[in-house]
């Protein structure tokens, strides 16, 4: 625990470093934090600090900066969130409208970057089963059969199947109508495992066809849309504290590049209860230092579904980026719930 001029010294330290992107020295701290210290005991506070792995000096400066575990402090206990512009706000609220699921999720991926010159990122709707409507069978040639599959939603998404052996058209509506009767709006898995136990009353014959439609239903499904939506990345390469170091950036945009990673910070998100952020590579993802994921979930009718979030320098203003992620979390959650 710290006591209180030490912490009055630490977020005046960080307040000034995210403002000014240079090393914070006594002087500053004397001018900005509103106390009554000699430089003395200035220096000897920010030496505890240092001591305490909170701030650093680097070696071409006398004054200090932020590590990784003086921000966490500082976001965790230190900070205090301003209240969104009007301005933004309506930014928000006139481009979040409820016309187009997906309309709606790029729009909110492009305001979080805009609105913070970093990178906005949005998980989609995370489908809650692999479920269909309506599956149809067309005959394209010998052993070739088009796969069409009607979602709950209403999409229509095709597959080829290459099958063992040719299937007449009146074999291929039998296998449509005998699939639509009796597993429409089922879980795929659970359609897998019912094939199995109703094996006596699926004709041997059908079997490859059902099998093959499954799997390839499965995969239309779950492939119907990208994980996320991404906009703004290059935003990033005018952040100096990331464009001075390639090493650093090559490792940012390999995080972009390899979608699981990010993914995997997005669903910590979605476990969790409100704004988030993750600060280098506490979240358990490989992440430079200098990067930090800034998160909240959004919900679709009283569900967490997905997660929005903001991703740029450790060295950024918390205090405006959270309130524009928890606010456009909100806004996609209400444009996403509308009937």
């Amino acid at each position: 625990m710290l006591d209180k001029r030490s912490q009055i010294l630490l977020k005046t330290l960080i307040e000034r470093y995210i403002a000014e992107g240079q090393p914070i020295g006594s002087r500053t701290l004397s001018r900005h934090a509103g106390l009554d210290l000699s430089p003395a005991t200035i220096r000897n506070v920010m030496s505890d600090l240092e001591e305490m792995g909170l701030i650093a000096s680097p070696h071409t400066s006398a004054g200090r900066v932020p590590t990784p575990l003086g921000y966490r402090f500082f976001v965790d206990t230190l900070l205090v969130v301003k209240q969104l512009g009007l301005g933004e706000l309506h930014q928000l609220e006139d481009q979040l409208h409820p016309d187009n699921p997906q309309r709606v999720i790029q729009a909110a991926s492009q305001l979080l970057s805009q609105l913070t010159n970093f990178a906005g990122i949005v998980m989609t709707p995370r489908r809650r089963a692999l479920t269909f409507r309506q599956i149809e069978f067309l005959r394209l040639s010998d052993k070739r059969v088009l796969l069409i599959v009607v979602t709950p939603d209403g999409d229509v998404q095709n597959r080829i199947l290459f099958t063992d052996r040719d299937y007449t058209p009146s074999e291929l509506v039998s296998a449509a109508n005998y699939i639509n009767q009796h597993y429409s709006g089922h879980n795929f898995e659970e359609i897998r495992q019912r094939v199995h136990e109703e094996l006596s009353e699926i004709r041997q014959d059908m079997m490859s066809l059902m099998s093959a439609a499954l799997e390839a239903s499965s995969k239309v499904v779950s492939e119907g849309s990208e994980q996320y939506v991404i906009s703004g990345e290059r935003n990033l390469l005018a952040v100096r504290d990331l464009s001075q170091d390639m090493s650093r950036m090559r490792q940012l945009f390999e995080l972009f590049e390899h979608k699981t990673s990010l993914v995997q910070i997005l669903d910590l998100s979605l476990r969790g209860e409100g704004v988030q952020i993750f600060i280098g590579g506490e979240s358990g993802v490989t992440a430079p230092d200098e990067v930090s994921v800034v998160t909240a979930p959004y919900k679709v009718g009283g569900e967490v579904v997905g997660t929005v979030g903001v991703i740029g320098p450790t060295r950024m203003a918390y205090d405006r980026v959270v309130p524009i992620v928890d606010v456009t979390a909100k806004l996609l959650s209400s444009a996403l719930s509308q009937p």
